[in-house]
């Protein structure tokens, strides 16, 4: 992809997330657009970036820690999108500012015991599953509490919010219905006192819904850089 178009891409999701926060009656800042960056070279990165985006997501450690080292002397910020495997927690501790994807107690202690003892708190996401979905990572509404709780006690972690990723919708309002069920619960827990932030939903098939239900942060991927090779 040509330079031209990859920024005249990324120009337009940033639109497309304003347009919909203005539509929906919310300040266009208030809405974050992480750049869904996997399987894309640094060199496309690093173009975006000097046009000014800040926040990158990547799903797979093995692309992105050449990533970030090859583009550490920007101030960008990492978030770890994909599934949270026990092995990887260390890496994921040491080298991201975000994890969207924590769904077991067990992971939240090893990323805890692992982040560095100078860093800032590992911002953590609880991924949820809005419907049962065979093979899909994230906790059930029920147990979301439960996990969030125990969250709490981890000195290193500091848990922002709710990050979901639903069953495919064609229709705005059924894409909305599902995203307004992570807000729900978002509310649901901050009447528990736990003073969460954080909606981490919507893609480029469905960011309009997500924006309308309260997403924080939007990831889009293929609307920016096109569809992976």
């Amino acid at each position: 992809m040509s330079t031209d178009l990859l920024l005249q891409n990324w120009a337009a999701a940033r639109r497309r997330v304003s347009d919909a926060a203005l539509r929906f009656q919310r300040v266009p800042e208030s809405v974050g657009l992480i750049a869904i960056s996997k399987g894309q070279p640094a060199v496309m990165l690093r173009r975006v970036a000097q046009a000014g985006q800040r926040d990158f997501g990547e799903n797979y450690l093995q692309e992105a820690l050449p990533k970030i080292s090859e583009l550490a002397d920007l101030p960008l910020t990492w978030h770890f999108t994909g599934q949270i495997q026990a092995n990887k927690t260390r890496t994921i501790a040491e080298h991201f500012h975000w994890a969207h994807t924590l769904d077991r107690e067990r992971i939240a202690i090893r990323l805890n015991e692992q982040r560095p003892a100078g860093a800032q708190p590992l911002n953590i996401c609880i991924q949820v599953l809005l419907e049962d979905e065979p093979g899909k990572g994230g906790v059930r509404c029920d147990d979301v509490l439960s996990l969030a709780l125990r969250l709490r006690e981890l000195p290193r972690l500091r848990l922002r919010g709710l990050m979901c990723i639903p069953p495919h919708r064609d229709g705005f309002d059924e894409q909305l219905a599902l995203f307004k069920q992570l807000s729900a619960l978002l509310h649901q827990l901050n009447s528990n006192a736990l003073a969460l932030d954080t909606l981490s939903m919507g893609m480029s098939a469905d960011v309009e819904a997500a924006i309308a239900a309260g997403a924080t942060w939007v990831r889009i991927g293929t609307a920016i850089f096109g569809a992976r090779g």
